[in-house]
């Protein structure tokens, strides 16, 4: 078993679920999104970007493409939520609270793609 290959899945998988529990609920209710779960999908999401880094194969390109995506919707989303909550006088309405789980879905649609990648990489590996 290659540790490395078992690391970088964890944590593949790991932003991919982190992801999706802070996209799922009721999309303009501030209550059902956590900024704790979103401050860990975008933190799980650099290091899975950072372990990408390594791989110099056409097939990882795409992964860190895939992770690059995640990071920069992610990113939005935090920075949504920071205007809206310490800047704009209204607060986190539940328009801006749409805006943040909308960019964390797209994040999240990266993410599925980065896991289906490493799900097809591993199904086609060969061993010789």
């Amino acid at each position: 078993m290659n540790m490395s290959k078992v690391v970088f899945g964890f944590f593949v998988l790991l932003a991919a679920t982190l992801n999706f529990g802070f996209v799922i609920g009721d999309l303009s209710d501030r209550n059902e999104h956590s900024i704790y779960e979103l401050f860990a999908a975008i933190t799980v999401s650099l290091i899975a970007t950072v372990l990408k880094f390594g791989d110099r194969t056409q097939l990882g390109a795409v992964h860190l493409a895939t992770s690059l995506v995640a990071d920069l919707q992610l990113l939005a989303a935090v920075v949504v939520w920071v205007i809206a909550q310490q800047v704009s006088t209204h607060g986190l309405t539940s328009g801006a609270v749409a805006s943040v789980v909308s960019l964390a879905a797209g994040a999240l649609l990266a993410n599925l793609v980065s896991v289906t990648l490493l799900v097809v990489e591993t199904v086609t590996f060969h061993r010789g």
